[in-house]
């Protein structure tokens, strides 16, 4: 409740699910609170299902991840030779456009050499690769070269056919050690340990990757290997030190019992199980309590292994790990910009951006002709893109407009396929190689090369899901009157010259996540860190909020009010009274009134057939959704929190009714629903 010159405000203190994008072959992402722009999207293979808006002025539904869990940003080896055995003579004289820059005269048009330029770079010297050898990672103590990791696969596919099935997994996790320890790292296999704790532990380890399907392909098998390395972390060391603190009798699993003994002895083991909330409840709403994260863990089994508690417990470790992420380092990354049509005369502020983002830039523009003129041939010029790329070595390059004429042989050739940022579709670009990491944006309004979204989504969709993505800013928010509330970009995308979203999209195309997740991550660090905070304490998943309920939700009363001056009533009122990074797109009300506005009151929904019967198997549909795609499922990235303003009606059949609560198909805004029927959040409270 706000106070008494403000309009009442209902805050549903819960996160936000951010919809899957099922295969989708293009990701719209702007950044949030942008003006100008508004954005639509879609699940293919999947009802569509309505889009909250974004934060700030933005309506939007956010895709989901789809993580690239290979360590290599790309395919190609580094040079074998010292980079500047790639240097390319000038170009000879070619024909040429009249009026156009040549050449020097006299020799024959060269041929395009035959070794493609492309590197992997690593942090230490030493662990420089090429394709031959492969890049090496460590899991367990052991060393796993790629190649090494698929001969693995091979001897677990017993039957050849190009798939893992789950007893072929079995069989092989108990006949070979090395592949225990990679599958299921920290988990002890051994002579004295029953098949049963054998089985369950492969099974909850194949149900994890397949996503519920019958057989595992070996790439989904390489990148759960691969993740497990990435998480060894200090933070897993004492989740499985908890774990043994459990597991008493030290057998491999636990049952109810030792779960509820083990929350009653140790103060560790009662915070992580039952929250801070929980710690004054009674013996007997402990042990009910207990019994519910118990049956969470072990999802029907009478006991459950570390498998099972890590992949429930990991979620909270991940989540910790995104609010102490460190950021990206700009000044190591080295960005190739293809002169032409990138606008560093006519669009400076394009440039302005990279450049004051931090990298490392190197312009490739001397003696680059305008490559649209009538009869132009741009491959007498490749030699001398080559020898720039070779002798700089770059982790990305990037090109806009007429740039693209460059671009498109140096893939059509197999002369780059390292990452690449495409500003504006140039008609030459209409299809990505295999393999490679490629972020597209475009505007609706360019009048220079007018495409329309549905010629892009097809583009993007010749490219390897997992690592292309589509920018796109389309005109949307039609007014009664006719006037739209967005506007897409035109030529020189000024969208993505705010909120740090250039960058960003360079970032996102080197991430070894993928493109999409990590600029859906990003999307982060568009508030404050004391907010984020806030909601790390808070919890992004919906059980971790039922532990500060104060009831078991099944009382006749719904709605309790949380302690004035409480850790937790302070955390929400921080979250509500939050402010974004950047100034907010819409003209509100001056910063000084939002600060005098002061909640007298907060009140937490208790309400288990709501949570039961309608949050949670929507909850865990959206979460089984992107597993099935062979993602990896994070809460604080695929949920978020927002703020949904109704009137007393609405919000108390929110309060109440499993059923009628929220009703996306009869929602709008107050004016109209500028962005059709759903339901309509906003990132920040003052909107």
């Amino acid at each position: 409740t706000a106070s008494p010159r403000s309009p009442a405000v209902a805050v549903r203190v819960g996160p936000m699910v951010r919809s899957p994008m099922a295969a989708s072959p293009a990701h719209l992402c702007p950044a949030p609170g942008q003006q100008g722009s508004g954005f639509a999207m879609s699940p293919r293979n999947s009802p569509r299902s309505p889009a909250p808006t974004s934060p700030a002025p933005v309506h939007v539904a956010a895709p989901s991840p789809s993580p690239t869990p290979s360590s290599p940003a790309f395919a190609l080896p580094p040079p074998a030779v010292p980079p500047s055995a790639h240097r390319m003579p000038q170009p000879a004289s070619p024909r040429a456009a009249s009026g156009s820059p040549q050449p020097a005269s006299g020799a024959a048009p060269p041929k395009l050499p035959q070794v493609p330029v492309g590197h992997q770079r690593c942090e230490s010297s030493d662990m420089s690769t090429t394709a031959s050898s492969g890049s090496t990672s460590s899991v367990a103590g052991v060393a796993t070269p790629p190649a090494d990791v698929l001969a693995m696969c091979k001897r677990i596919d017993a039957d050849q056919n190009g798939s893992i099935s789950e007893l072929e997994l079995l069989a092989a996790v108990k006949a070979d050690p090395q592949i225990a320890a990679l599958v299921l790292p920290g988990v002890d296999i051994s002579a004295d340990h029953d098949d049963e704790t054998v089985f369950d532990a492969v099974d909850a380890v194949f149900d994890e990757i397949s996503g519920g399907k019958k057989r595992l392909k070996y790439e989904q098998l390489v990148a759960h290997i691969q993740r497990q390395a990435v998480q060894g972390t200090s933070e897993m060391s004492e989740l499985a030190a908890l774990y043994r603190q459990i597991d008493s009798d030290g057998s491999g699993s636990v049952s109810k019992l030792e779960l509820h003994e083990a929350v009653q002895r140790h103060a560790q083991v009662k915070r992580l199980v039952l929250g801070e909330a929980r710690s004054v409840a009674s013996e007997e709403e402990t042990f009910d309590e207990v019994k519910k994260v118990f049956d969470s863990i072990a999802s029907g089994k009478k006991r459950f292994d570390y498998t099972d508690f890590e992949a429930y417990f990991r979620r909270e470790i991940c989540v910790a790990q995104l609010l102490n992420r460190p950021p990206v380092d700009r000044s190591a990354k080295k960005v190739f910009i293809i002169g032409p049509g990138f606008g560093r005369s006519m669009n400076p502020r394009q440039a302005g951006v990279i450049e004051e983002a931090g990298f490392k830039i190197h312009w490739c523009w001397q003696n680059l002709p305008n490559p649209e003129q009538l009869n132009f041939d741009v491959l007498p010029y490749l030699n001398q893109i080559l020898a720039e790329i070779a002798q700089f070595q770059p982790d990305v390059i990037t090109c806009g407009s007429k740039g693209g004429a460059y671009l498109a042989p140096l893939w059509l050739n197999k002369l780059w396929r390292g990452p690449t940022l495409l500003i504006n579709a140039h008609p030459h670009c209409s299809r990505i190689p295999e393999g490679m990491p490629v972020v597209l944006c475009h505007g609706s309004n360019d009048e220079v090369y007018p495409t329309p979204r549905s010629r892009l989504e097809e583009i993007i969709a010749t490219g390897d899901p997992d690592k292309c993505f589509l920018y796109y800013t389309a005109n949307s928010g039609t007014l009664p009157t006719g006037h739209l509330t967005r506007y897409g970009d035109q030529h020189n995308m000024q969208s993505i010259l705010t909120h740090d979203c250039l960058p960003r999209l360079l970032d996102a195309v080197m991430s070894p996540d993928g493109p999409e997740l990590h600029f859906v991550r990003s999307w982060r660090d568009r508030l404050t860190h004391e907010r984020l905070q806030c909601e790390t304490w808070l919890g992004y998943c919906p059980d971790l909020l039922r532990r500060r309920w104060s009831t078991r939700g099944d009382e006749e009363q719904k709605l309790y009010d949380v302690v004035a001056g409480s850790e937790e009533f302070n955390r929400v009122h921080a979250l509500f009274k939050a402010q974004p990074r950047e100034p907010p797109a819409y003209a509100l009300s001056p910063p000084g009134t939002w600060e005098r506005v002061q909640a007298l009151r907060i009140q937490r929904i208790e309400n288990v057939p709501i949570l039961d019967g309608c949050t949670m198997p929507y909850y865990n549909s959206l979460h089984r959704a992107i597993e099935d795609q062979g993602m990896t499922f994070q809460p604080g990235v695929h949920t978020c929190y927002a703020f949904h303003g109704a009137d007393a009606n609405a919000i108390d059949s929110i309060v109440n009714s499993p059923v009628a609560g929220f009703q996306p198909l009869a929602s709008g805004s107050r004016g109209a629903s500028l962005w059709g029927s759903g339901t309509y959040f906003a990132r920040d409270a003052k909107y």
